[in-house]
């Protein structure tokens, strides 16, 4: 604009020395219609450099604005999310009798659709060892598929397979949100992680946002299942939503109060296991039996600068253990466990970012666990004493980014010592 504002003063200058040079040689009505013309055409010049500016600014507009429309539009039938995680871990054990090794522990999928402004749809599928036939040690397992509606802002309606709301791991078990390359145990055995259910109910935040609450009801255990084996406590009485015995329901509820720093939390589980067996499957043992199950836990997490600190209690009680052991076969002096009257586990950890730089750093931990599933059986029976357990891991996290994971520890096991070990591992999400 300036450029052409200066040709117009240039040309005008020369129109008044063209007059008075060339006068003698031309008429000024000649010269005039000559300048005219070049002003005329200077300034169609300057209207198109104009309008070529305009358009160029409306198409930025317009590109904006359909942007800003797309993303404030309810979803379209593309709007589904692909995601996962997952770790391979290297165990080399201390005694030489046993071998070590190396294990794909899991690889996970996750997929979510987003049908409209309410309802959404999220899944998770699973395999573990890396294999998974029937000849192999593997699983292929669906871990989450639910649907989820919001009834109000902060309320929401699920139904479907859903993790259940207890501890702190179960909800939140990604390879870089933990310390140690594998989970900790007591969320594990006596908080059966990952636990999920069938069921429905209602998750949603009061105060503020600051707590949230998950209540509903859902599928339950099934104590025809308990085949003598308590060292993961009762999980193998876990149904996994598949072709599950679904007689007795359980009701589950889990509140977690957040503020900036720290987190107060706890969970707790209830429902008959007995199934009523009908001389199929539950076993017919079991006819009439409640074999009430219930797990609970409070759990705390406490962040200031670069040190974390976490800690969880969890207990559980079973009742009607005794038609259990009947119904699976299990008599006093018997080689295989009782069925657990209760069970339980605590663990404290602490961890410090000793080192960073953007999204990597380094933080080494210590984590100190104790866990008994065979607190107490019934009169006559022994605990087996391996299941009564004291841990103590030390090792490092170092992160190449937040969603990807080194990690090593060293694991001494109080009672038995077969299991001492140094681990390595490496996890990711996505």
């Amino acid at each position: 604009m300036q450029s052409n504002k200066l040709k117009l003063s240039v040309l005008a200058t020369l129109m008044v020395l063209s007059v008075n040079s060339y006068a003698d040689n031309a008429t000024l009505e000649q010269k005039f219609e000559q300048l005219q013309k070049e002003l005329l055409s200077l300034k169609q010049q300057m209207a198109d450099e104009k309008s070529a500016r305009t358009q160029q600014v409306a198409q930025q507009v317009d590109s904006a604005v359909k942007a800003a429309v797309a993303d404030a539009v309810p979803a379209g039938s593309n709007d589904t999310s692909v995601g996962g995680y997952g770790e391979l871990s290297y165990s080399n054990y201390k005694d030489g009798s046993v071998k070590d090794q190396i294990d794909l522990n899991r690889f996970v999928l996750f997929f979510g659709h987003k049908f409209n402004d309410k309802l959404r749809m999220y899944s998770e599928f699973e395999i573990e060892h890396a294999i998974a036939s029937a000849g192999d040690k593997g699983e292929a397992e669906i871990e989450q598929a639910y649907i989820e509606y919001s009834l109000l802002p902060k309320v929401n309606l699920r139904a479907g397979l859903m993790l259940m709301p207890l501890g702190i791991l179960n909800e939140k078990h990604e390879p870089p949100t933990y310390y140690g390359v594998f989970r900790n145990e007591v969320e594990t055995r006596i908080i059966p992680s990952t636990w999920r259910e069938a069921g429905v109910g209602l998750q949603g935040y009061l105060l503020d946002s600051a707590l949230e609450y998950n209540v509903g009801i859902s599928s339950g255990f099934d104590a025809s299942k308990y085949a003598g084996s308590a060292a993961y406590g009762i999980k193998d009485m876990h149904g996994e939503a598949s072709q599950a015995a679904a007689n007795n329901l359980a009701v589950y509820a889990g509140l977690n109060y957040r503020q900036p720093g720290w987190l107060l939390g706890g969970g707790l589980f209830t429902g008959n296991t007995g199934q009523d067996g009908n001389g199929d499957v539950p076993n017919a043992a079991l006819k009439g039996v409640n074999a009430r199950l219930t797990i609970m836990d409070v759990h705390g997490q406490y962040n200031i600068g670069d040190l974390a600190l976490q800690a969880l209690y969890a207990r559980g009680m079973l009742g009607d253990t005794q038609a259990i052991n009947n119904a699976a076969g299990i008599v006093p002096g018997s080689a295989l466990d009782a069925a657990p009257k209760s069970f339980y586990g605590w663990y404290g950890q602490a961890a410090y970012a000793v080192w960073k730089k953007d999204e990597m750093r380094l933080t080494p931990f210590v984590r100190y666990e104790k866990y008994n599933t065979q607190a107490s059986v019934d009169t006559g029976y022994t605990a087996n004493p391996l299941n009564d357990e004291t841990v103590a891991t030390i090792g490092a996290n170092f992160n190449l980014s937040r969603e990807v994971v080194l990690k090593a520890d060293w694991q001494n096991y109080k009672t038995d010592n077969l299991k001492d070990r140094f681990n390595l591992g490496v996890g990711w999400m996505f």
